[in-house]
């Protein structure tokens, strides 16, 4: 039985250890129709790019979500989440200044992630114009890499601290039990 549990884990081990190695996607593409904006603040990085569209808040994260998915090995989708925040965390995690309507993390655990802010303007006086047309929405997405070597090292710790706590918890186990029947 040992035997059995001990090869589950060492194929768990590995598999994880395969996500953790596979490529990193490159920079989500923006929204068909989109326009890219050219204000210093949103092209100070590679890694945040904003664009004017006309979507609604769904269509934005739905193409996204699309977009970030990553095809894994067997042809199966690597596990990814979305993560709401309040809109004035934008200021602290995209850029300061930043105005924002809705604010969302799509995850790849362990791995990489992807930040959409979206502003939606309410009032007249923040209509966006830009190029001769009224857009609905600026979104600025903030793409968050991270190192394979990095990942495969953190990976490695997980496994290993894993497979510790899971022995010293069942030689904790097995002591009470002991000392249960003295």
């Amino acid at each position: 039985m040992r035997k059995i549990i001990f090869f589950g884990y060492l194929l768990v081990s590995v598999i994880f250890l395969l996500y953790l190695s596979y490529p990193q996607p490159d920079f989500p593409s923006p929204p068909p129709d989109a326009l890219q904006s050219k204000e210093p603040g949103d092209s100070e990085t590679p890694l945040r790019r904003a664009y004017f569209t006309n979507y609604t808040r769904s269509e934005v994260m739905d193409y996204y979500s699309g977009e970030f998915k990553l095809p894994g090995y067997f042809g199966l989708n690597l596990l990814s989440y979305r993560l709401n925040y309040p809109p004035e965390d934008a200021q602290s995690i995209i850029r300061d200044q930043t105005r924002s309507t809705f604010l969302e993390e799509i995850v790849h655990p362990f791995r990489e992630s992807v930040f959409i802010n979206g502003f939606e303007p309410k009032d007249s006086k923040d209509a966006i114009f830009i190029e001769g047309r009224v857009w609905s929405q600026k979104i600025t997405v903030r793409y968050i890499r991270s190192s394979v070597f990095v990942r495969i090292v953190f990976g490695l710790l997980t496994v290993a601290l894993i497979f510790i706590l899971t022995k010293e918890i069942i030689k904790t186990i097995i002591s009470f039990q002991k000392y249960g029947k003295n």
